[in-house]
């Protein structure tokens, strides 16, 4: 056996895919009874929620690829236009989050004199050489303390649900350090990165790229996209699979597998992990105790995604894509997804359908509570915040003890460890949104990059 991939996730799954795509020997294991990990879509009376991730931005080109190989392309479908408002919760009510710097002066998101304070952004220095700087302190340096409190605070929670003063903003957010680092300014460093890519456009062009940038899913859910790489596998993936130890055995890898309750060995030139930090530690912990400890200090956030279903007419139809609440809100929720809104495909007859988000790093706590809880937690929630008052008809609770790596301080630096303590091991590969991005996008992207890399043979 060529290379065995460890973990059936969307990580998994795409290494597994860009191996046998180029004619690659490989394996997958996957010791759970399904594939696809975190991400699967569930039709439920009427609606079609999903457990995980709800969508893709459409600005990645290995997704795209992944996409267009899987004969998928077709089926994309990008959040209707209704969807284009965001809310942030702020100051005791819903506030629109204004999509261009005109529209944001004449906004209500900040205080007057805050909105003066982002506008200061143009006179300010770089951070110090060598600073791993929290995405707070990041901030306040540029935006001030109020925008950082409610704006970027709100677009970590978007997709970390972490602490704003624990995380890394170069692991976070490295296109922000980018434009500090080329420009000092970001205001100054957008304007000009504009300017330049109007400049790379051939003369006369109208062309639309191909990459839409927009907003996405495809059409029957992310599930959609899992179902796809699994037939394309075939036999190549098993379910029911765990690796109970790995070793190194002359110039490869012996594992350990048990499937169905049934021994086996296997032997591999080459053995990738696609599974979370916390698994991958246990195996690596036999092997190398300082791997394995490094990859066991990526912290995860727990999330409980509540999904709230009400018939139609009873209560109206939200307007935009949904909202956040900054966590200086000591509000319960995370924020809400108009899932209605956004894809409307992904309910029947007039439906809606609020998909909610709950526990995170700050109240991790939460997540603890039973299903009738949460389900109460967030109806209350809903009604606070944004004013449903009408009693839902459908509710679907999805809990992730382990929801979301945070990328805090220090995490760059880790990650730099783990690749180095890997060059003692050849052949022994980790991939995954623990390490270098937590997204769709990301995995698929490092997954198909790792692929190619193993399928050239340089690695």
């Amino acid at each position: 056996m060529t290379v065995v991939v460890v973990g059936g996730g969307i990580s998994g799954l795409a290494v597994a895919h860009g191996l046998r795509s180029r004619g690659r020997d490989c394996v997958l294991l996957e010791s759970s009874a399904r594939l696809g990990g975190a991400v699967g879509t569930h039709a439920r009376g009427g609606y079609l929620v999903e457990q995980g991730p709800n969508s893709f931005l459409d600005r990645e080109p290995a997704t795209r690829e992944l996409a267009t190989a899987l004969g998928l392309e077709g089926r994309i479908r990008a959040a209707d236009a209704a969807a284009k408002r965001r809310y942030v919760y702020t100051r005791g009510r819903l506030r629109s989050v204004p999509a261009s710097p005109p529209a944001f002066l004449g906004s209500d998101v900040l205080p007057l004199g805050a909105k003066l304070r982002v506008m200061g952004e143009l006179f300010t220095g770089r951070a110090p050489e060598g600073v791993d700087e929290s995405l707070a302190d990041f901030g306040r340096r540029h935006l001030g303390r109020t925008a950082t409190r409610v704006l970027l605070d709100a677009v970590q929670t978007g997709i970390y649900a972490g602490d704003v003063e624990r995380l890394s903003v170069a692991a976070t957010f490295p296109p922000l350090v980018k434009l500090e680092r080329e420009h000092r300014s970001l205001i100054l460093g957008a304007i000009r990165s504009q300017k330049a890519a109007r400049k790379a456009l051939p003369a006369g062009s109208s062309a639309a790229p191909k990459l839409s940038g927009a907003l996405s899913t495809f059409e029957g859910g992310l599930q959609t996209l899992i179902d796809a790489l699994v037939s394309a596998l075939g036999d190549a993936a098993h379910v029911g699979a765990s690796v109970e130890g790995l070793e190194r055995v002359g110039d490869g890898w012996r594992l350990q597998v048990k499937e169905h309750g049934r021994g086996a060995e296997l032997n591999a030139k080459h053995v990738v992990l696609a599974v979370p930090a916390h698994v991958a530690t246990g195996l690596l912990r036999p092997l190398d105790a300082t791997l394995a400890s490094a990859v066991a200090a990526i912290e995860y956030a727990p999330i409980a995604v509540v999904h709230l279903g009400f018939d139609a007419g009873t209560t109206p139809a939200p307007d935009g894509f949904g909202f956040l609440v900054p966590s200086g809100e000591k509000r319960r929720l995370l924020g809400a997804i108009h899932a209605s809104t956004t894809f409307p495909f992904r309910v029947e007859g007039g439906r809606v359908l609020y998909t909610c988000m709950v526990g995170g790093a700050r109240q991790p706590e939460l997540v603890q509570r039973d299903e009738e809880a949460l389900v109460a937690l967030a109806r209350e929630e809903l009604k606070a915040l944004s004013g449903v008052t009408a009693t839902p008809s459908f509710s679907q609770v999805f809990r992730w003890e382990r929801g979301i790596p945070q990328y805090n301080v220090g995490h760059l630096e880790r990650v730099s460890s783990i690749d180095a303590a890997l060059q003692r091991w050849p052949g022994l590969h980790l991939t995954g949104n623990a390490y270098k991005g937590v997204g769709l996008n990301d995995c698929i992207r490092n997954g198909a990059q790792l692929a190619e890399s193993l399928a050239a043979g340089a690695v």
